[in-house]
């Protein structure tokens, strides 16, 4: 492992795996009750500046579980929410900590923490990458698949920090991606770029969600406006309509298949509400992998 979590294509094949089997073990220790406070007196701080549910709890909870502490620091509130250098914030929290985790727009951001704090800074979310949800979701495959290599995966809608973090992280493990998005919501072209170099497993950016679906073992969907793209929203349900995953386009996939959602989830634009009751419990054991994939990226960043 490196320094730091930024982006999945900072990672190897074995980075993953080391990391999901880690979660497997966390997640197992933590279901039978067996002592895990691996970080028994650290700290994690923790920079929102963007809002959050899943991430702010499943990073305290996991803290919690692994015997350390974690502290909340809102950009409003806080010194770097009033200009204050990142660099400045980032070797004083390094001083104090034992490390950063931060959910934020910019992935430069993000990345300039990293190199001025000398310990480990976990990206939470960024415009560009969702490391963390994508190892959840990873390992959320790989319990009812039993693997991940082999596996064709397809992401439906907009080519956002979702589908950049998917597109490096199935190719990394073997898996075929396929990716529908409408022209002009592409992902990253740092990720495309990466995706053209995959020698063994393919890619394909297609433009109807058919093309996508078709013999899928996993379909996943994300909103079509994230967090700051608000006043884009009326131009994006015209963008991404037809891009719905309802029934009819499940009947495309293979029998079986598994459905995947970062949440929230807005029923009725990206995802039917019968696709995603029916999917439900693969849904919430995938947000609920992301307590144990965080205290697995924690685990193995912070305790030396």
């Amino acid at each position: 492992m490196q320094k730091d979590l930024l982006k999945l294509l900072d990672l190897s094949r074995e980075d993953i795996h080391e990391i999901l089997d880690t979660a497997d073990q966390m997640k197992y220790a933590q279901k039978h009750r067996l002592a895990h406070d691996y970080l028994r007196g650290k700290t994690l701080a923790m920079i929102f500046e963007k809002n959050s549910t899943r991430t702010r709890v499943s990073f305290e909870v996991g803290m919690y579980q692994l015997g350390g502490h974690a502290l909340f620091l809102s950009g409003k509130e806080s010194q770097i929410g009033r200009g204050e250098p990142v660099e400045d914030t980032a070797r004083v929290l390094a001083r104090y900590c034992d490390g950063i985790m931060i959910r934020t727009f910019a992935q430069a951001e993000a990345e300039e923490l990293a190199h001025h704090a000398s310990i480990p800074v976990i990206n939470g979310l960024t415009d560009f990458a969702h490391p963390c949800q994508v190892l959840a979701d990873l390992m959320t495959v790989r319990e009812k698949m039993t693997r991940l290599e082999g596996l064709k995966l397809a992401f439906v809608g907009d080519g956002n920090n979702m589908a950049n973090s998917l597109i490096a992280g199935g190719l990394k493990c073997g898996m075929d991606v396929s990716v529908a998005c409408p022209e002009g919501y592409d992902p990253d072209q740092r990720v495309l770029d990466f995706a053209g170099t995959v020698t063994d497993a393919a890619f394909r950016l297609v433009r109807t969600p058919a093309e996508a679906v078709a013999d899928a073992d996993v379909v996943i969907t994300d909103v079509w406006a994230s967090m700051g793209q608000e006043e884009e929203r009326q131009q994006r349900l015209r963008a991404f309509a037809g891009y719905c995953v309802d029934e009819e386009l499940l009947k495309l996939a293979k029998p079986g298949c598994m459905v995947q959602h970062c949440l929230p989830a807005h029923r009725g634009e990206e995802i039917s509400a019968q696709v995603f009751e029916a999917h439900a419990d693969e849904i919430f054991e995938e947000a609920e992998n992301r307590l144990h994939a965080q205290k697995a990226v924690m685990y193995l960043l912070m305790k030396d």
